[in-house]
């Protein structure tokens, strides 16, 4: 059985999927209705695979505390070798694929094979996509470069098609060309050939094949990855390594199968799995909605929810019920912050209301208003002028950073559990129902030392009470002054 090393690759603000993934939490990190977030599934699903060793995860620098904590719940399959690859920014799939495979040929060796998997696919049927790795990885063994095709179901115009050649191998294919999403015509014309598959994503390859690829075809990406890794070599055991911004902003902005599969397919260098097991890329509000089951009379939804004369309508609530009368065809999706309202058959606009809200320098198309940190959340309760209040969960050994702010005050009441805190220089524990002041220009420190969430209502007061006065003197989470 060959080593295979999963690589996740996770980011993206899926902004088709507002206003659950935002930029701070983009969609792998959103929950679906059965309360497990996509990356959560993608991990789970990767640490099952028979013969997965580790797991390797190219992420944003902003998102890796939150994936450590989904790493986390996950139980007996937390992965024990985890590796971490920060980007400073994206550069598309590329990049991200060959500054990965240098550090799985250093950790696992060039002929480990990588399991290259989007962080925001769902599949249900584990045992059907095992079966397809497991052909995946006998064609990268062999010096291939492996992709993985979903029989289509449908003449689907959002997805990328790969053209099946020649068998190599049970429901493994030569893969003849990649096709750009197609017209309906089109489409229907590939559904009905039998030899189209959806392009799923995903990859298998060992690290000697693929980077001897770019080097081919993307000597550029090839280039801009050697840059990239150099100062990263002499820790490549470590768990975590941030990518230099300079080195990377060189890098091409560019899709791996642009850069490498396509050109490498024209080749014959590409094999194609076919899988069977379900699959979907979760990239709309539709495709969400057929995630829960429909009533008689098509409604779906999750959350507390009224359904009077209404028919094929989709509701996510989250605190709130909501109540529809008399109408069809809805998305009605309810956050604490926003709602969003919209008729199935414009759902694909969603997109231009995250850029308007951009436009207008609004928070919202960012963050929510329970936002992950760190060391915990923060929900901010009410705003107002010169005021500010919160609601600040503090993780079992969650420490904020040392810290003062110019402009404003804090007033702590805490409700739940001890807080440990520092001010100026002295250090004392503030036990549940009791408070503590925080003046301005005062540093301080709120650390959890207990075994419970912490939990506290903090307000703030000052003539300027926005998220970046605060200058930090100390932070174990390696967060700069600012």
């Amino acid at each position: 059985m060959h080593a295979i090393v999963p690589v996740i690759l996770s980011g993206g603000a899926g902004t088709r999927l507002w206003p659950l993934s935002r930029e701070a939490a983009p969609k792998p990190f959103m929950p679906l209705p059965d309360g497990e977030t996509l990356l959560h599934k993608t991990a789970h699903r990767a640490a099952r695979v028979p013969g997965s060793r580790g797991l390797v995860t190219v992420t944003n620098r902003d998102y890796y505390f939150h994936t450590k904590d989904v790493y986390a719940g996950l139980g007996p399959h937390e992965p024990q070798d985890a590796a971490y690859l920060l980007e400073p920014f994206g550069r598309n799939t590329a990049p991200a694929v060959a500054v990965a495979a240098h550090l799985v040929r250093a950790r696992y060796g060039d002929d480990a094979v990588m399991l290259v998997l989007a962080a925001d696919h769902l599949i249900r049927d584990e045992a059907g996509f095992a079966a397809a790795v497991a052909r995946a990885a006998e064609a990268a063994a062999s010096g291939r470069l492996a992709t993985f095709g979903i029989t289509p179901t449908l003449p689907e115009t959002g997805f990328g098609y790969i053209e099946c050649g020649a068998a190599l191998a049970d429901r493994v294919y030569a893969a003849a060309k990649f096709v750009e999403k197609p017209p309906l015509a089109k489409a229907r014309d590939y559904l009905a050939a039998g030899n189209y598959v959806w392009n799923a994503g995903m990859f298998a390859f060992t690290p000697r094949a693929i980077l001897a690829a770019f080097e081919r075809y993307a000597p550029a990406v090839a280039a801009a990855a050697r840059t990239v890794w150099q100062p990263l070599a002499p820790r490549a055991q470590d768990a975590m390594l941030e990518i230099d911004a300079a080195t990377f902003a060189a890098a091409p902005d560019v899709s791996i199968d642009y850069a490498v599969m396509e050109k490498a397919a024209a080749d014959g260098l590409v094999a194609v799995v076919r899988g069977d097991f379900d699959w979907s890329d979760v990239g709309s509000w539709q495709a969400v909605s057929e995630l829960s089951d429909a009533d008689a009379d098509g409604n779906r939804g999750s959350g507390e929810r009224v359904a009077i004369a209404t028919r094929g309508t989709f509701v996510h609530s989250e605190d709130r019920v909501v109540a529809t009368i008399g109408v069809e065809n809805l998305v009605i999706v309810d956050t604490p912050d926003a709602v969003l309202i919209a008729h199935r058959d414009h759902l694909q606009r969603v997109k231009e209301v995250v850029g308007e809200l951009k436009a207008r320098g609004h928070d919202a198309y960012k963050l929510h208003r329970t936002v992950a940190r760190p060391w915990g959340t923060y929900t901010l309760l009410e705003a107002g002028p010169g005021f500010k209040i919160k609601r600040i969960e503090v993780k079992p050994g969650g420490a904020l950073s040392l810290q003062l702010h110019h402009r404003r005050s804090e007033h702590w009441v805490v409700v739940r559990g001890t807080a440990h805190v520092t001010r100026g220089e002295t250090s004392y524990d503030v036990p549940a129902g009791e408070s503590t002041f925080i003046p301005i220009e005062t540093r301080h420190r709120l650390e959890n030392r207990g075994r419970d969430v912490l939990a506290l209502i903090e307000v703030a007061c000052g003539d300027y009470i926005e998220e970046d006065d605060i200058v930090r003197f100390d932070d174990r989470y390696g967060r700069v002054a600012g």
